[in-house]
């Protein structure tokens, strides 16, 4: 069978044929596979999509998926390939948030496997004697090392939501681990990059760089044993692989060794929890996201709700006036954000009122449209602390209708940079994901809230969303981003692309983004925003200031002609995979 992207041209070919084979008028209401009119084309694919950062990693989910496995099978997969090959943030010493629709039950659930503190964790864990917060306490050391929920929360999904075993969907992350894989030229630089925060571990310089302390270099191979053998035992063992026995002595020890206070009792007790996802609606769909504490789905409703009050179709793609009123909006979801959200097992959460159509109607009423609102003057508050943008998302949709969208990371870029000496694990990096000192700044000038505090099995807040918009009760885009506090906005962009703008989901994913997050008061938007746009959007009395690429959207779009997919050009290495 010929890849999809060797059909393409053929489907191509023929839909351009036929208004020459037949009258026009037959033809004249036929959606076609691939428009014409679009500037940038999907994958396509009939039966499964699996969308992710890594190649690797894709086409070992659509393999999976192959083999007659379902959508959650596929994720699991996915999930433990990219922490053999997107090292960095894919993982299993880490944590995240999947979203799992299942389509016969027409039922969909949110599983929240973030970190937690240690339970020795306190409040003022990163404080020095002045009162003042370290960075490197919670970035750089074993104290920043929160208990890893990656393995609990794949297993709990596979167990409950998939039809294959562990030792299944671990095999080809072992074989890549064992047999090492292509260091690729995105893997080669961000080692090169890192190499000081990397080597200050010998545990992580003995695996991710050469013997004689040199890089790796492109198409080199990477070989990971260590890491292989840890996968092996979880494969073997499940859970108990994992957070009992071997591998938990030795990243106890690790951690320990590091100055941390994760206990073997830590790793034993933690949960993978279930909760009900938010939902909204938006113009005749129905958004599904991730609950507390990931803070993303909350807000990306919340600014759905505003935008509604706006015409935004009328205004246009990524003009100057739909661009100021999402600016306005994601000033006002910014400011809640800093003041209401947290763990929901720690802190009451007021999802509901967040998420109200008379609350977005009022913020609408206060958003003008032909100038801004100072920040100032939107709310007090204090704002949560620096999040990393080395996050990594992916979307999997399967031939029955069931579909996953996971966000998961590690924090930092490889997290802490520790990797647990013996077990090939990077250790996350996420305690620093706390408000280190509520009220007060941290090294990136952002101050964080009193909701987020440090506190022993808490989870610290995220901005992670793996998001489905349902279409007549069934799934229509799966979608997600990596990208820090920009991945909430990065979202909302993908959906307002779709839905008000009607760009295929290759346009939606590759068209230029801005980003607004309250404090600082500037709007942030990418080099590809038009020049003409900018100067407009300044008149209005914007800050604009542009930034670096935002996010890396695995997006699907499932359609009566078949499944579309698309990952994000911003990053090398990423594939949108279908069978």
């Amino acid at each position: 069978m010929r890849p999809v992207r060797q059909l393409r041209p053929l489907i191509l070919a023929i839909a351009m044929a036929l208004p020459l084979l037949s009258s026009p008028a037959l033809y004249a209401d036929e959606p076609s596979i691939f428009s014409q009119m679009a500037t940038a084309q999907p994958v396509w694919a009939k039966h499964g999509m699996v969308a992710s950062q890594e190649m690797l990693a894709s086409r070992t989910g659509v393999e999976i998926l192959k083999q007659g496995g379902n959508a959650i099978d596929a994720a699991v997969a996915v999930a433990f390939s990219l922490a053999v090959t997107l090292p960095r943030a894919g993982n299993i010493g880490g944590g995240g948030f999947m979203l799992v629709h299942l389509a016969k039950e027409n039922k969909t659930i949110a599983i929240d496997y973030r970190e937690m503190a240690p339970s020795k964790a306190k409040k003022d864990i990163f404080l020095d004697e002045k009162g003042d917060a370290v960075a490197k306490l919670s970035r750089e050391h074993g104290l920043a090392v929160g208990v890893p929920g990656t393995v609990m929360g794949m297993s709990l999904a596979l167990e409950k939501y998939g039809t294959m075993t562990m030792a299944q969907v671990t095999a080809p992350a072992i074989k890549m681990a064992q047999e090492g894989i292509s260091v690729s030229p995105d893997l080669a630089v961000s080692l090169a990059g890192l190499k000081r925060r990397m080597s200050q571990w010998p545990s992580t310089a003995a695996i991710f760089y050469k013997a004689d302390g040199s890089d790796y270099q492109v198409n080199d191979m990477l070989k990971q044993p260590e890491l292989a053998h840890s996968l092996q035992l979880i494969a073997q063992k499940g859970t108990k692989g994992f957070y009992e026995g071997e591998t938990a002595a030795k990243l106890v020890e690790a951690v320990q060794k590091a100055g941390g206070i994760m206990t073997l009792e830590d790793l034993k007790h933690y949960k993978a929890v279930e909760r009900e996802p938010v939902r909204g609606q938006y113009r005749g769909y129905e958004v599904v996201s991730m609950p507390p504490p990931s803070s993303g789905g909350v807000h990306i409703i919340e600014m759905l709700n505003v935008l509604q009050q706006f015409p935004i179709d009328k205004f246009g793609h990524n003009t100057a006036q739909t661009i100021h009123v999402m600016a306005e909006t994601m000033k006002h979801a910014y400011a809640d954000r800093s003041e209401y959200l947290g763990d929901p097992d720690y802190y009451n959460v007021p999802l509901k009122q967040l998420t109200d159509k008379d609350y977005a109607q009022k913020i609408a009423s206060q958003i003008a449209l032909n100038k801004t609102t100072p920040s100032e003057e939107i709310k007090p508050g204090n704002l949560a602390p620096y999040e990393s943008d080395q996050t990594t998302h992916f979307s999997v949709v399967d031939r029955w209708g069931n579909a996953v969208s996971n966000t998961y990371t590690l924090n930092f870029s490889y997290g802490s940079g520790l990797v647990a000496k013996g077990t090939g694990i990077l250790l996350n990096n996420e305690m620093d994901d706390f408000s280190a000192k509520p009220g007060s700044p941290n090294g990136y000038g952002l101050v964080g809230g009193e909701a987020n505090s440090v506190e022993g099995n808490k989870r610290p807040l995220s901005s992670m969303s793996p998001t489905i918009v349902m279409k007549d009760g069934k799934p229509f885009l799966v979608t997600g981003s990596p990208g820090g506090s920009r991945i909430i906005t990065t979202t909302l962009q993908i959906i307002m692309n779709v839905i008000d703008h009607g760009l295929n989901i290759a346009e939606a994913s590759n068209a230029a983004r801005v980003h607004h997050q309250w404090l600082p008061d500037e709007l942030r938007v990418e080099t590809s925003l038009n020049r003409d746009t900018i100067s407009l959007l300044e008149a209005k009395g914007h800050k604009v200031n542009v930034q670096s690429a935002m996010g890396s959207t695995q997006s699907i779009m499932v359609t009566e002609q078949g499944i579309f997919g698309a990952s994000d050009l911003r990053h090398s290495g990423s594939e949108a995979v279908g069978y």
